[in-house]
């Protein structure tokens, strides 16, 4: 008996040991597995203003195509090797699902690549890049493509929400899926107290933070220049230009110029054009694989994804959703907000983002360091994935590792993703 005591108490103490040795918080999220599933490519086409910009004549398949050589050309990996891409677009009837696998092919992909589209409203890009995460990590398929795309210059409009049934229509919570975002984000802004002038001042700092980026060519990393036709509205002669950054970007924007803009929604509102996000176009793709896979191909590993998290909230209270989110995915990776160094929040509007990042009590000189979607855009299936690439960049950039996406979603959803950069 009294061996066996001592045996067991011999055993607790080696458990316990073990357990002290295993890294928790930031330092395990740090560790290298060969198990972890890794970006090995991140990239995407110019943000592009809607029915104005430079892809305001290129259909959304166009846009995926171009980003999908950039990304097999740029990586070097053999396409044969691609099993899946997910792509996430919310404007394109049926999700685009049959142009988009058209699309794939026309960028080399063999016919044995599958393709999906799918559709999660504004975090449709991220959805795709955690689709494909999930369906490597249960070994359905080795290496996959998550992309995002939307061409809202021909497809954004009245036609983009359908008409609700009658039993959609009597159920009152139901029935709120339907109120424009404008109206409900100003509504929120008005309930919660966030004035215009701090929705401006949001603004205006997105703009300042854009402009300076562009200046120093922070987003040429991942920026995939792309040649396309272009109808000039004024003389209608139609010319072949080169798209190379994003055209969006004000230059000199101040909280005294956003101060003259009339309200959109409401005529004592405080959200207008200059504190929403912009109406775009754009493209993005991500390749990722389990790293014992990339390090057999010779793939250079730029991150690996951690986890991702998926909530609801109030159908009127879509703003919050990055609020609800991101807590559950930071408890997911074991990590605290302090340990954060880089938050890319998508900018649906100001409003939404200056209540998410004061109640989260989030450091603002890490959010949206160079910028955001009030200042360059947001292709709504596209912005998920737009994020990694523009995370991941700037981590690098910056001699940093710990990365959060995140973002609010029609309906009253939100998203959000860790991110390591390698």
């Amino acid at each position: 008996m009294a061996q066996a005591q001592q045996r067991l108490s011999q055993v607790q103490s080696h458990l316990a040991s073990s357990e002290a040795d295993i890294p928790r918080g930031r330092e395990s999220i740090l560790r290298k597995s060969p198990d972890d599933i890794v970006v090995t490519c991140a990239l995407r086409t110019p943000l592009t203003r809607g029915g104005k910009g430079g892809f305001k004549d290129t259909a959304a398949a166009d846009l995926l195509a171009h980003t999908f050589k950039s990304l097999i050309s740029r990586s070097k990996i053999d396409p044969n090797l691609v099993e899946d891409i997910s792509v996430g677009n919310v404007l394109s009837p049926g999700a685009g699902a049959t142009e988009y696998r058209a699309a794939a092919l026309v960028a080399g992909f063999p016919e044995t690549t599958a393709v999906k589209t799918l559709n999660r409203q504004c975090s449709s890009g991220l959805q795709a890049c955690v689709d494909i995460v999930h369906a490597i990590r249960c070994g359905m398929i080795d290496i996959g493509v998550g992309a995002g795309v939307e061409s809202m210059s021909t497809q954004y409009g009245p036609g983009a929400v359908s008409e609700f049934s009658e039993l959609l229509d009597s159920h009152p919570e139901a029935k709120n899926c339907k109120v424009p975002m404008g109206a409900l984000s100003e509504q929120m802004a008005s309930d919660r107290s966030i004035t215009r002038e701090r929705q401006d001042a949001f603004a205006a700092r997105s703009f300042q933070r854009a402009e300076a980026a562009q200046k120093a060519g922070k987003f040429n990393e991942e920026i995939v220049p792309m040649k396309v036709k272009w109808v000039d509205p004024k003389t209608e002669e139609e010319k072949e230009i080169l798209v190379d950054k994003d055209d969006g970007v004000r230059a000199g924007m101040t909280v005294e110029g956003l101060g003259k803009i009339k309200p959109a929604f409401k005529k004592d509102g405080s959200i207008h054009a200059g504190n929403a996000s912009q109406v775009s176009d754009g493209a993005a793709a991500v390749l990722l694989m389990k790293r014992s896979t990339a390090e057999r191909l010779g793939q250079s590993i730029l991150g690996k994804f951690v986890c991702s998290s998926v909530v609801g909230v109030k159908p009127l209270l879509m703003g919050i959703g990055p609020w609800k989110a991101i807590p559950v995915a930071l408890e997911k990776a074991g990590i605290s907000k302090e340990e954060v160094d880089v938050w890319e929040i998508n900018e649906a509007f100001a409003s939404q983002c200056v209540w998410c990042v004061k109640e989260l009590g989030l450091d603002e000189a890490k959010v949206n360091p160079n910028g955001g979607a009030i200042a360059f855009g947001h292709p709504l299936g596209c912005t998920g994935a737009r994020q990694v690439s523009t995370l991941l960049n700037e981590l690098g950039r910056t001699g940093q590792k710990v990365g959060v996406t995140s973002m609010c979603v029609g309906t009253g959803m939100g998203m959000a993703a860790v991110w390591v950069k390698e």
